[in-house]
């Protein structure tokens, strides 16, 4: 079950301030984890625990893989936090270290599939339920047609709209380069566009 934190001071802050609160958050926290501040580490793993399982689920499609994952992706935290320079966001560090392990993972798994169907069956957190009660019917449909675009495609949806990261920041967690992120939008799009049409 998905938990929900609230951060920051009252409706009055904008959300440029809370998530410049967020990311200064974020950096203290990640200097204290590299001090060996265990209480950071919890605080840390409650605040993105389920944003990097979603992903990894997203990419692996096993439960179980992706709880085994999410453990190795926050150990590196905890071994490598002195390495995080705040080039880019923490959020965008821990999704990039989560792909890295899942594709290590599916390139060792003989059972794996490329296309994986799970996107449909994850809920999505970024919306609040009053949102996502008038926007039922289009998101259904966004659900069941995710799972037929290609896994390259859907990495970038998924990370722009369940995860709100930027090209520059997809370009930076999939390694490609920003042209290539934009190029993978834009067909992703034009392919969803017509898959919603038919249904």
């Amino acid at each position: 079950m998905a938990t929900v934190c609230i951060r920051g001071g009252g409706a009055a802050a904008s959300p440029e301030s809370a998530a410049a609160c967020e990311s200064s958050s974020d950096k203290t926290l990640t200097r204290r984890i590299a001090a060996g501040d265990q209480s950071a580490m919890r605080a840390l793993f409650a605040r993105y625990r389920v944003k990097v399982y979603r992903w990894l689920l997203c990419l692996v499609d096993d439960e179980a893989l992706a709880e085994d994952l999410l453990s190795e992706v926050f150990l590196d935290v905890w071994r490598h936090a002195a390495s995080f320079e705040a080039r880019s966001s923490l959020s965008t560090w821990l999704l990039a270290i989560a792909r890295y392990k899942a594709l290590s993972a599916r390139r060792h798994r003989t059972d794996a599939e490329l296309d994986e169907a799970t996107v449909s069956t994850v809920p999505d957190t970024a919306n609040d339920p009053e949102v996502t009660l008038q926007k039922k019917n289009r998101a259904e449909a966004l659900r069941q047609s995710l799972p037929r675009l290609s896994p390259e495609h859907r990495e970038v949806i998924d990370l722009a709209y369940y995860h709100g990261k930027s090209v520059k920041e997809i370009a930076e967690i999939v390694s490609i380069s920003e042209a290539t992120v934009k190029i993978r939008m834009f067909y992703a799009r034009r392919k969803l566009a017509e898959l919603l049409e038919t249904t």
